[in-house]
């Protein structure tokens, strides 16, 4: 059996010890004292952030998909990532997915004994039709989940790229995984309470590796949203805005494009090249979206 006390996220917080006698100030400080070393964790991490970022990428670009897996926070957290993904880049649904342990219900209950199922692991990413094109990303702040780890173990049996993600260096998650990633962040302020520093960890690193992974296959131009949906007012809005910053018109005149265009990558194609919505359209389809791309800027430019 392993001994859990021995694990990085199981040992205790020297400055925490009294952390119930505290005044409620002090104890906030204490914790934002805490918080403040995670940003650091992940800086060291990059490296293999990057590569995972770029693997993804090549992947997608080849009708390959990512797969998060985890269980309890770790598993939240991978579902909530993905399930932002088609609301911000207007991807597919299918492009993204996150599968936790004990299923949907899970993302609301405590589902006692699912974590420790090894093969569920690996029958939720058959059930889901992962393939070896596919990436998985198995997230276990203990790097010791037997569901991530039957997860893996599958991913890696098929071929598939595997990047594990954890918070304790030297962990099983990290031996399995081709590329791994572990923020280690240290003892938690309350002991073995994986939610905070460690959730914290995994959210940063979990918003680079999708956000990376959408940049890199051209679902942004500059720092702009460019594939967002304007299906209310707030995104109305915003997509008025993001034509307005692609193409220099004001509001006004952005918003009059945005309704004959019918899309903010349209309507920046139409404005820029001068071209009807048809030709555009077209363009974009032959560039595969990327608008750098379709209006002939180099990466390097505005």
């Amino acid at each position: 059996m392993m001994k859990f006390e021995h694990l990085l996220t199981e040992t205790r917080h020297p400055d925490t010890a009294r952390i119930d006698q505290l005044s409620t100030r002090e104890m906030l400080e204490v914790i934002n004292a805490a918080d403040r070393s995670v940003a650091d964790a992940v800086h060291a991490e990059l490296d293999r952030i990057a590569q995972a970022v770029d693997g993804i990428a090549e992947r997608m670009e080849k009708g390959g998909r990512l797969f998060y897996s985890g269980a309890g926070t770790s598993g939240r957290l991978g579902v909530l990532d993905a399930s932002e993904c088609p609301p911000t880049f207007n991807v597919d649904p299918s492009l993204v997915v996150g599968l936790i342990a004990g299923g949907d219900y899970a993302l609301r209950h405590s589902i006692e004994g699912a974590e420790d199922d090894a093969e569920q692991g690996a029958e939720d990413l058959k059930g889901a039709g992962f393939k070896a094109g596919d990436t998985l990303v198995g997230i276990a702040a203990s790097g010791r989940t037997p569901y991530v780890l039957g997860g893996m173990a599958y991913a890696n049996h098929l071929g598939a790229l595997t990047v594990g993600l954890s918070c304790v260096p030297g962990s099983e998650v990290e031996r399995r995984a081709k590329i791994a990633i572990t923020p280690a962040v240290g003892p938690e302020v309350i002991t073995g309470s994986t939610r905070l520093r460690a959730g914290t960890a995994t959210k940063l690193v979990l918003n680079m590796l999708s956000t990376g992974a959408m940049i890199r296959v051209g679902m942004v131009y500059g720092n702009l949203m460019v594939n967002v949906q304007p299906n209310n007012l707030k995104l109305k809005d915003r997509a008025t805005r993001i034509i307005a910053a692609a193409t220099g018109l004001d509001e006004e005149q952005a918003g009059a494009l945005l309704t004959q265009a019918g899309s903010v990558r349209v309507a920046i194609v139409m404005q820029k090249l001068g071209i009807t919505r048809e030709l555009a359209m077209q363009r974009l389809e032959a560039g595969q979206g990327r608008l750098r791309l379709v209006l002939g800027e180099g990466p390097d430019q505005p």
